[in-house]
Parts: structure tokens; sequence; C-alpha cells
């Protein structure tokens, strides 16, 4: 994956929101890839972002933190929402350094 793309997904149960099958193909996305992760949603007021990677049956799993940050005073679970997801390229590390 070289360049960003935007979806919308449905927030499944544990946090996990599924990478459409086309976006995966289109942009040969492998699942050891490093991606920035931009979550948004016409309900939340802001976006978060962490860095990930997509699981074997082209999930992403969101930490719960974010969850937490976007759902703010919002009572409840948060399965089932609408959230507008941007993937990017991750900054992988070439060489790790020793300290």
């Amino acid at each position: 994956m070289s360049e960003s793309v935007t979806f919308k997904a449905v927030l499944q149960s544990g946090g996990k929101v599924q990478v459409p099958r086309l976006v995966r193909w289109q942009y040969k996305m492998e699942p050891d890839q490093v991606l920035t992760v931009i979550v948004s949603g016409t309900e939340f007021l802001s976006s978060e972002s962490f860095v990930g990677r997509m699981r074997r049956d082209g999930r992403l799993t969101i930490p719960k933190l974010i969850l937490k940050v976007l759902s703010g005073e919002k009572e409840g679970n948060l399965e089932g929402c609408v959230l507008e997801i941007t993937l990017e390229p991750g900054e992988e590390q070439s060489e790790k350094k020793d300290c």
C-alpha cells in the first residue's frame, strides 16, 4: 500500500472493523504491513489515530482506549456504529537502534 484510502465500516464486537475485500485487493494490502489507522465518525466530534496491522481475515482491531476517547461521555456500547476509517502506509522501522 503506497497511498491512503478511506472507507466506512460498522464496528463489530470486540472493537473490530472489516476492511472491504475490494480495498484489500485494489491496494495490494498484506497482513504483515504496518498501517496508520485514523478513526472518525459522524457521531463523534474528534478523530483518533493509531498504528496497527490487519489480521489475516481482513479485520482491524481498534484499541479500547481509542474507542473510549471517541465515545467521550456517550454511555453504552459503540458496537454497530458506522465509523469512517482512513488507512495510510505506516512508518516501518528499517533498522533497530541499540540503546
